[in-house]
C-alpha cells in the first residue's frame, strides 16, 4: 500500500516543482524582455551603425562602377541599390511612421523637433533623417544606372528556352547564349583573343618608319568614360548627409571610410611606406637627393585582354617619377627608373637614353661630382662621354647601349642601359633626355603659318645628368625602395640637324 501511495503522490510533486520552474523561467524571460526594452538606444544605434556603414560602402561601389567599362559592376551595384533601399525603408518605418514630416522643415532637410516623440531622441532623429535624406538622394541614381547599363553593355535579352523543373511558361528566362553578330552566322569574336602580346616598350623610331610586328593589326582602343556630372553631384550630397549622421552617433562609434581605405591600399601597393622618409631623413637633408619606390614595369602597363578607362589616372600619373631638376619650357628631367625582370632600367622615352654601371657596395655619401671614389676608367668614361649631335647618329648610339654591340670605348666591360638589381649596391647613371619638337615626333607636314616661326618651333629643351641610386629595401612583390642623388649636371645637349626632318 505504501508503494501505491507514493506512486500516486510523486506525479503531484513533480507537477508542483515543474510548475515552480516554469514560473521562474517565465519571470526570467519577462525580466530579460524588460531589460531589452529598457535599452532601445542600444538596439537603434547598433542597427543604424550597420545601415550607415552599408550606405557608405554602396556609394563607394557606385563611384567605382560608373567610371569602369565593365557592365557587370553596374549590374551589381544596381541590384545592391534596390536591396539597400528596401532595407532602409523597413528600418525607417520601424522607428517612425512619417519620415517626411519629421525630417523636413519648411521644405528643407532639417529635423523638425516639434514632431519628436518618445520613440527617438534628438541625436537618433538626426541619424534617422540623415539616412532618409541620403536614401532619397541615392534613389535618383536608379534610372541613371539603368541608362548607363544599357549603353555600356546590352542587357540580357529574354528568349524562349526549354523549361526546367519548377518553372512556368510565363516565367522570364534570361539567356546566357553567345551574342550573334548581326551580319554573320557565327558568334562574335570575344575581346580576349584580339590583343597581341607585343613588347611593352619597343625602341622608338624618330623621323623614320618601321615594320609592324603584326601586319594590319589594330590594337583595341580602351574606353574613355566620364561619369555624368549630375551623378557625381548626387553622390557628393549623399556623402555630406552621411557625414552629418556619423557625428550624431555616440562617442567611440567607429566607421570604415571606404575612400580612405582604397587610398591607403593604393599607396601600400605603389608608394613608399610613411616611415621610410623618416628613416633616411639624415641622407635626405643633403641637396639634390630623394627617395622613391621602383616598381616592376608590369605596374605601368594594363593587363592584356582587360578593359579599362583611359581617362582614369595611371600609376605613373598617380605616383610620378622623381624630378631631377627644375621645369624649363614644360620640360622636367626625371628618373624614370623601373624593374624589367631582375634588372634596373630607365624607361626609354622619345630620344632619351642612359647607361649605368653597378659600383658595388659604395655609400652614396662618398660619391661627389668628380667621382673620386669610382675606378679611373669608369670615372673618365662617365665624365668625358660626348653624345652625337646628329639625330640619326643619336638613335644609333642609343641602340649601342641597348644591345651592347659595336662599343669602342676602351672599357673592360660592356655598358648597358640596365643592370642587375642587387640590394645595397650603388649604381652610377648618366642620363640624357630630350624634348623633341612635336612637328618632328608626329612626322606631319607643317602649315604655311608654322614656317614663319620655324626657328622658334624647333627650339628644344634637354638635360645631361650624372646621378647615383641605391636600393635599400626589397619587398615581397619585387619592388625596391631606392635612395638617389644627383652628382653632376652638364650643359643641355643640342641636336644640330632637326630642321632636316621638317616636312613641308
Amino acid at each position: 500500500m505504501r508503494y501505491i501511495f507514493f506512486s500516486l503522490f510523486i506525479p503531484f510533486c513533480l507537477i508542483s516543482v515543474s510548475g515552480q520552474g516554469f514560473s521562474a523561467e517565465s519571470k526570467s524571460r519577462s525580466s530579460l524582455n524588460q531589460n531589452l526594452s529598457s535599452r532601445p538606444d542600444e538596439s537603434f544605434y547598433t542597427t543604424a551603425t550597420g545601415m550607415v556603414q552599408e550606405q557608405v560602402n554602396l556609394i563607394a561601389r557606385i563611384e567605382k562602377a560608373i567610371s569602369q567599362p565593365d557592365a557587370n559592376q553596374l549590374r551589381s551595384v544596381r541590384g545592391q541599390l534596390t536591396v539597400h533601399q528596401v532595407a532602409t525603408e523597413s528600418f525607417l518605418k520601424r522607428h517612425y511612421p512619417n519620415p517626411k514630416a519629421l525630417c523636413y522643415l519648411e521644405g528643407k532637410f532639417s529635423v523638425n523637433i516639434s514632431f519628436l516623440s518618445d520613440q527617438l531622441t534628438e541625436p537618433q532623429a538626426q541619424i534617422y533623417c540623415s539616412l532618409y535624406a541620403s536614401s532619397q538622394e541615392l534613389s535618383k541614381l536608379a534610372p541613371v544606372l539603368d541608362r548607363l547599363l544599357s549603353r555600356r553593355g546590352e542587357l540580357a535579352l529574354v528568349r524562349e528556352l526549354p523549361l526546367v523543373s519548377g518553372e512556368r511558361q510565363s516565367d522570364p528566362v534570361l539567356s546566357i547564349a553567345p551574342i550573334q553578330h548581326p551580319n554573320l552566322a557565327k558568334p562574335a569574336t570575344p575581346f580576349a583573343v584580339q590583343e597581341a602580346d607585343f613588347p611593352k616598350t619597343p625602341p622608338p623610331i624618330i623621323a623614320g618608319t618601321a615594320k609592324r610586328l603584326l601586319a594590319e593589326y589594330v590594337p583595341p582602343i580602351q574606353a574613355a568614360i566620364a561619369p555624368p556630372p549630375e551623378t557625381l553631384a548626387t553622390l557628393q550630397v549623399a556623402k555630406q548627409i552621411l557625414a552629418q549622421a556619423i557625428t550624431a552617433f555616440p562617442e567611440g562609434t567607429k566607421f570604415q571610410n571606404s575612400w580612405e581605405t582604397t587610398t591607403k591600399l593604393d599607396r601600400f601597393t605603389y608608394d613608399l611606406d610613411p616611415q621610410e622618409p623618416q628613416t633616411y631623413a639624415k641622407f635626405l637633408e643633403m641637396p639634390n637627393t630623394g627617395i622613391f619606390r621602383v616598381l616592376p614595369d608590369s605596374a605601368y602597363h594594363r593587363q592584356l585582354n582587360t578593359l579599362s578607362n583611359r581617362l582614369q589616372p595611371s600609376v605613373s600619373e598617380r605616383y610620378p617619377f622623381p624630378s631631377l631638376g627644375k621645369t624649363n619650357g614644360g620640360f622636367t628631367p626625371s628618373l624614370a627608373l623601373q624593374l624589367v625582370g631582375d634588372k634596373f632600367q630607365i624607361l626609354p622615352q622619345g630620344l632619351d637614353y642612359s647607361f649605368m654601371i653597378d659600383l658595388g657596395n659604395i655609400p652614396l655619401e662618398k660619391l661627389d661630382a668628380k667621382l673620386r671614389s669610382v675606378s679611373l676608367p669608369t670615372r673618365q668614361f662617365f665624365l668625358n662621354y660626348q653624345h652625337p649631335r646628329k639625330l640619326a647618329d643619336l638613335q644609333v648610339e642609343r641602340r649601342r647601349f641597348i644591345t651592347g654591340k659595336d662599343q669602342n670605348w676602351n672599357q673592360d666591360q660592356v655598358i648597358f642601359t640596365d643592370a642587375k638589381a642587387v640590394l645595397n649596391h650603388t649604381y652610377l647613371v648618366r642620363s640624357l633626355q630630350f624634348q623633341i619638337p612635336e612637328m618632328i615626333l608626329s612626322g606631319k607636314s607643317i602649315s604655311s603659318s608654322d614656317r614663319l616661326n620655324l626657328e622658334e618651333s624647333l627650339q628644344m629643351q634637354s638635360s645631361d645628368i650624372i646621378l647615383a641610386f641605391r636600393p635599400v629595401r626589397r619587398r615581397s612583390d619585387g619592388s625596391y625602395t631606392v635612395l638617389w642623388r644627383v652628382l653632376n649636371q652638364f650643359n643641355p645637349p643640342p641636336i644640330d640637324d632637326l630642321e632636316n626632318y621638317v616636312k613641308y
